[in-house]
């Protein structure tokens, strides 16, 4: 009896131990498959791109990838800690092709729709890309898509038009091509009349291809968000780089990676909707034992961690949105300023000039006169002129017609500054320049003023600095307004102004130096010295135009055009030329 006891005993206990066995392994697993959920094991990840969407992404002068989206992808890699393999594909389709097969793990800018959403999962969009009519310059008009029909109309081989163009059943004769650069070089050639493209890359290329035949017929029929992309189910890629994407635009790096790439002057005048997106988990189930509550527990605050980013991202993206709306606006209104500015000018320089030459006519003419009024009133006594008596209206008819000049010259000034800053420039940029010669001519044109408003030059010239390429005429014009700026700034004789030249090797960049003593400038009104017609000195005539100008002649040049002051001590503006610039 007692043996049989001891058994069953025995027994039970190898049933119990052989039950907590099962119970670990179980426990195990799960972890195992929670954990593996999450990193990526993968250290290199390949990513495609296109080769000719700029800004977002190109190939630049020398072959490597550059563009807002490449930037973008590099710091994500950088912020993860994973490395990036960058392949930009002169073909579209093939680029879609590869990440189908597997060539590729992801695409860095794809547009989306919920037809693609079939076979692709997608990141929270980086940007917005607006779509389109382009028309050769002898085409009949067209007012939207549907007039297309039975129209050749170029399009983007696979791309989101392409697509949109097929679902659609809009019966037009597509002709695919490769790349946008493709697109916008068959238009040109005058063998096809539209094409339905992205509208800031093909702005982009056809300014940069110096395009004059093709014209925009109807802007921003679609627009799409613009985002990150895997082959279905490939979610550890990608929540690698929304998890990126988040802390980029937290540090403010997402931000300056848009400042730097979309200038005010390329959105256009859309308001992209940002649907809703909501994630609903359910988690039910019963608990066993202790170790299966702590795993479910654990799982749920993951899944609410996650919710949690997401609904953040969503804020951010929509704050996002509307800031872009505004820039859209602001770069339509700019682009209507400049066909004005072209029509008008024109029309205001004629009757404006005619002022000018019977102007002094007329002075004459007073001068003339004038003997005659005097005798008349001396001996006749006062009388009424223009409303007024004589004796007062002798001294004020002189000062009339000299307001009268300096308004019609002020006048005519305003409008050429006008029109240099919306003509398009067709001049070579090619002369091998000599900073230093180019700094001393500006100097010596305007020796006399700055003689008569500072008692302190210094001029510290580099030696041996490599030649840019570019117009020197152009960049003396942009030495000057600076220098003139800087000597308008300063308060007293006391006061100087330094200009340095030197060779900075870390960005192979040529520096030109303007330091001033003068009054300095607002921090809230750095940001807005290059906006056209943006002046502190309105009172003074004024227009807002010179450093817009300037600062469009140093980008002409590939350069850039800094600002650096500090309110009573002065102001710094600091060029810089690249030795080696892309040919206008």
């Amino acid at each position: 009896m007692l043996a049989k006891q001891n058994f069953n005993y025995s027994f039970l206990a190898k049933l119990y131990f052989c039950f907590a066995v099962c119970l670990l392994l179980i426990l195990a697993v799960e972890i195992s498959s929670a954990t593996d959920s999450n990193p990526v094991s993968k250290k290199v990840i390949v990513v495609g791109g296109n080769s000719a969407y700029p800004p977002y992404e190109f190939l630049d002068n020398e072959g490597n990838p550059t563009g807002f989206v490449v930037e973008l992808t590099r710091e994500i890699a950088n912020e993860q800690g994973f490395e990036v393999i960058i392949q930009l594909g002169e073909s579209w389709a093939e680029m879609r092709r590869m990440l189908e097969t597997g060539e590729i793990d992801i695409l860095q800018g794809i547009s989306y729709s919920e037809e693609r959403e079939k076979t692709l999962d997608f990141s929270p969009p980086h940007s917005f890309v607006s779509h389109s009519i382009f028309a050769y310059e002898k085409a009949h008009p067209v007012h939207s898509l549907d007039e297309l029909t039975d129209k050749n109309v170029i399009l983007l081989g696979r791309g989101i038009m392409h697509d949109y163009f097929i679902q659609s059943g809009i019966q037009a004769n597509i002709i695919p091509v490769p790349t946008l650069a493709d697109a916008v070089k068959l238009l040109s050639t005058g063998q096809y009349d539209y094409a339905v493209i992205a509208t800031m890359p093909a702005t982009h290329l056809i300014s940069e291809f110096r395009i004059k035949n093709i014209k925009t017929v109807v802007k921003g029929v679609d627009t799409k968000k613009y985002c990150y992309a895997v082959k279905k189910g490939d979610q550890a890629i990608l929540a690698l780089f929304n998890d990126g994407m988040e802390q980029l635009r937290r540090s403010g790096r997402y931000r300056m990676l848009q400042d730097k790439w979309f200038p005010a002057y390329e959105i256009h005048p859309w308001v992209a909707e940002y649907g809703p997106f909501v994630l609903i988990f359910l988690i039910s189930g019963l608990v066993v034992s202790l170790i299966w509550s702590h795993s479910l527990k654990q799982l749920v605050a993951n899944r609410t961690a996650a919710l949690q980013h997401e609904v953040e991202q969503r804020k951010q993206a929509a704050e996002e949105l509307k800031r872009q709306q505004l820039q859209l606006m602001q770069a339509d209104k700019m682009a209507t300023l400049g066909i004005l500015v072209s029509g008008m000018a024109h029309e205001i320089n004629n009757p404006i000039g005619l002022i000018l030459l019977n102007l002094p006519t007329i002075s004459r003419v007073n001068s003339d006169v004038m003997p005659i009024l005097d005798k008349y009133y001396f001996e006749n006594g006062d009388f009424i002129m223009g409303g007024l008596p004589y004796s007062q209206m002798r001294g004020e008819v002189p000062l009339i017609i000299d307001e009268m000049n300096e308004s019609a010259k002020r006048i005519k000034k305003i409008v050429e500054d006008l029109k240099h800053f919306s003509r398009r420039s067709d001049v070579k940029y090619d002369e091998e320049v000599d900073i230093n010669a180019v700094v001393q001519t500006s100097m010596r044109l305007i020796g006399n003023f700055i003689e008569k408003t500072t008692n302190h030059l210094s001029m510290n010239l580099g030696s041996q600095l490599p030649p840019v390429k570019g117009n020197p005429q152009r960049l003396e014009q942009v030495i000057v307004n600076i220098i003139l700026n800087a000597a308008q700034a300063l308060q007293d004789k006391s006061k100087g102004i330094y200009v340095s030249t030197f060779y900075e090797q870390s960005s192979k960049s040529v520096i030109i130096q303007v330091r001033d003593e003068g009054m300095g400038i607002h921090p809230e009104y750095l940001q807005h010295l290059t906006d056209p017609f943006f002046t502190t000195k309105r009172e003074t005539g004024g227009t807002g135009l010179g450093l817009a100008i300037s600062d469009g002649i140093i980008r002409e040049h590939g350069g850039i055009m800094q600002f650096e002051s500090a309110l009573g001590k002065g102001t710094t503006v600091i060029i810089r030329l690249p030795i080696e610039t892309r040919e206008q």
